[in-house]
C-alpha cells in the first residue's frame, strides 16, 4: 500500500521532506532544510553544534528521529536512546532522495543522511549543488555532496584528520546521464581543499527502488529544476518541486503540465508558494526592460543585487551590460558556479572568451584554494577596487548584501545606483539586513532603485525582480490541467487556498499534517 508522510513543507515554505513507501521501496522527495523553524532557535551566530552531531537538530525538531537513514558518525547508538520515546520515531531504510533542484531549504540536510544513499537529480543540480559546497563555508549542514568523516574524541564529535581519511562521496544518479568530459569528471571528483575524495562515478537512474520514475525538466529561478512521477501500485505520484510558468523557461513548465496530465495521476504533491499573489507574475523580460532603462539613466557606478545562484538573473544583467557598453563583474563564487554549471550546459557563458563577464578581485580577503585557482585560472579576467574605482561608469557590480563591506575600497561617485533585484524580506533578521543596507547607502550618497521601503517598493521602481514560483491562479489552473485524483499542497504557509480555489473540482485536497502518514489504496 501507498503512503506518503510529511516531514517539511508543511504549512511553511521550504524545508520539503516528503516520504513515499510502497511495498518494499521508500524514497524521500527533497531533504531540504527549514529556515523558517531553524530561525526560531537559530541565527548566523547561533547555530546547532557540530560537536554534537545530530542531537540539536533532532531535539529542536528540525530533523525527523527516524533511525536508519542518518549518518553513524554523528547519529550514534547512545543518541537513539534519548529519542525512542518520541511519537514520530520508528526505524526505516531508504532507497534515495529524489532532489527537484540544489536550492538549500530542498537539498541541505541531505548532508546527514547515510552516505550510501544515493541522491536523483539531473546532472545540473548535481553540479550547482557540488560547486556551492566547494565555494562554501566548511560546515557539517553543508555536506550535500560529499561527507568529511567525524570522529569522537573526549565526548566531541570532530572531523577526522585531514591526511587520516578522505572525504566520502555520495552517490548522484543523474536522470539526464551524457557522457562526461574528462573535465567535468574531474571536477566532480575532487575537492578543492587537500583531502582526498573517495569518488563515485555519476550514474544513469532509470527506477528508483524497485519503481518506476519519470522526471520533467521545470522553469525556476535556478537552472537544473525538475519535476518528478513515481509509478506505484496506488497510480502516478508526481511532486512539482518548485517551479513558475513566467520565467524565460516557462515552456519547460508548460510541457510538465501536458506530460503530468497524460499520466492521470493518483497524487498531485504541488508547491504553493506564492498563492497570496492573485496576478500573473512578473516575467524575467520585463525585469531585462525595467533595469536596462535603470542603468541607461546611471552616471557612474552601477551595483546589481540579486539572489545567489539566481543565474539567469545573472544573464539578464550581462546582457543589461553589453547594450549599455558596461562590464558586469561577478564575484569569484559565481565564476566557479558558472564553471561548474557549463560542464553541465554550454548554454552557460564561457568566462574565459567572453567579452563582458569580469571577476572581482578582493584584494583584502585570505583565499581559501578555490578561489585562489578562480583567480589564476582566470587572471586577465580580473579587475580590482581600484580599476572600479577609476572608471565607475564602464561597470555593473554584481554584490549582495553580504558584500556591502567592500564599498570603502571602491568609493561610489555621486550618480551611482543600487539595483536591488530580488525578493522582499520573509523574516525580521532579513527586514534588519534592509534597514542595513539603507544605511549604507545613505552613507555613500547611492540611489537605491528597487529597495523595498516599509516593506513596500516604490511605485516607480517596480519590475526589478520577477518570482521563482508561480502564482495562485497559475497554480490552479496548472492543477486543474493535470486534473489528479487528490491534491496535497505543501511548501505553503495558507494550504487552504486550495481548498476553495479547487471546491468546484472533482479533486479532493488533503492537507497534511507534520509527522501524518497518509494512506492510499
Amino acid at each position: 500500500m501507498l503512503s506518503l508522510t510529511f516531514y517539511g513543507g508543511v504549512k511553511e515554505i521550504g524545508g520539503n521532506k516528503v516520504l513515499l513507501e510502497e511495498e518494499k521501496t521508500a524514497l524521500f522527495f527533497d531533504f531540504g532544510t527549514s529556515f523558517a523553524r531553524r530561525y526560531l532557535y537559530f541565527e548566523e551566530y547561533l547555530k546547532p553544534r557540530a560537536g554534537a552531531g545530530l542531537l540539536d537538530l533532532l531535539e529542536m525538531e528540525l530533523l525527523p528521529p527516524l533511525r536508519g537513514i542518518y549518518r553513524d558518525d554523528i547519529a550514534g547508538e547512545a543518541l537513539w536512546h534519548r529519542f525512542e520515546s518520541s511519537p514520530l520515531h520508528r526505524e526505516i531504510t531508504i532507497d534515495g532522495v529524489l532532489l527537484s533542484h540544489a536550492h538549500i531549504d530542498h537539498s541541505g540536510y541531505i548532508s546527514f543522511l547515510r552516505q550510501n544513499i544515493p541522491v536523483y537529480s539531473t546532472t545540473m543540480s548535481a553540479f550547482i549543488a557540488k560547486a556551492m559546497q566547494d565555494s562554501g563555508k566548511g560546515d557539517f549542514e553543508k555536506e550535500v555532496c560529499y561527507s568529511i568523516p567525524k570522529e569522537e574524541v573526549a565526548g566531541v564529535i570532530q572531523a577526522t584528520f585531514w591526511q587520516k581519511c578522505p572525504a566520502q562521496q555520495r552517490p548522484f544518479k543523474v536522470l539526464d546521464y551524457q557522457n562526461f568530459t574528462r573535465e567535468a569528471l574531474g571536477f566532480w571528483q575532487k575537492t578543492p581543499s587537500g583531502r582526498g575524495l573517495q569518488a563515485q562515478e555519476l550514474e544513469a537512474a532509470p527506477n528508483v527502488g524497485g519503481l518506476p520514475l519519470r522526471h520533467f525538466p521545470v522553469d525556476h529561478s535556478i537552472f537544473g529544476a525538475t519535476a518528478f512521477a513515481v509509478e506505484t501500485s496506488s497510480g502516478w505520484v508526481v511532486y512539482t518541486g518548485d517551479l513558475r510558468l513566467h520565467g524565460r523557461r516557462g515552456y519547460l513548465s508548460e510541457r510538465f503540465v501536458h506530460s503530468a496530465a497524460q499520466l492521470t495521476p493518483a497524487v498531485l504533491i504541488c508547491e504553493g508558494t506564492n498563492v497570496e499573489r492573485n496576478q500573473i507574475e512578473r516575467s524575467e523580460e520585463e525585469v531585462y526592460a525595467k533595469a536596462l532603462e535603470t542603468v541607461k539613466e546611471a552616471k557612474a557606478l552601477v551595483v546589481a543585487d540579486f539572489g545567489p545562484r539566481n543565474v539567469e538573473r545573472l544573464l539578464t544583467f550581462r546582457q543589461v551590460a553589453e547594450e549599455t557598453h558596461r562590464c558586469l563583474v561577478i564575484l569569484a563564487k559565481d565564476a566557479y558556479l558558472l564553471k561548474a554549471m557549463r560542464y553541465a550546459s554550454q548554454e552557460v557563458p564561457d568566462i574565459k572568451s567572453d567579452r563582458v563577464i569580469c571577476i572581482y578581485k578582493d584584494a583584502k580577503a585570505q583565499l581559501d584554494r578555490w578561489k585562489k585557482d578562480i583567480q589564476n585560472e582566470y587572471q586577465a579576467k580580473l579587475i580590482t577596487p581600484e580599476e572600479i574605482r577609476n572608471r565607475q561608469d564602464s561597470y555593473i557590480l554584481c554584490f549582495s548584501f553580504w558584500d556591502i563591506n567592500e564599498l570603502p575600497d571602491i568609493m561610489p561617485q555621486e550618480g551611482s545606483v543600487y539595483i536591488y533585484s530580488s525578493s522582499e524580506a520573509h523574516n525580521e533578521e532579513q527586514a534588519m539586513d534592509l534597514r542595513r543596507l539603507h544605511n549604507w547607502l545613505e552613507h555613500f550618497g547611492m540611489k537605491g532603485i528597487g529597495l523595498p521601503v516599509n516593506g513596500e517598493v516604490p511605485e516607480g521602481e517596480r519590475g526589478l525582480h520577477a518570482s521563482g514560483h508561480a502564482s495562485g491562479p497559475e497554480l490552479l489552473n496548472l492543477i486543474r490541467n493535470i486534473a489528479p485524483r487528490i491534491l496535497i499542497p505543501i511548501h505553503t504557509e495558507n494550504p487552504d487556498y486550495f481548498l476553495r480555489g479547487l471546491e468546484d473540482t472533482s479533486i479532493e485536497v488533503r492537507l497534511p499534517e507534520y509527522g501524518e502518514r497518509m494512506r492510499f489504496p
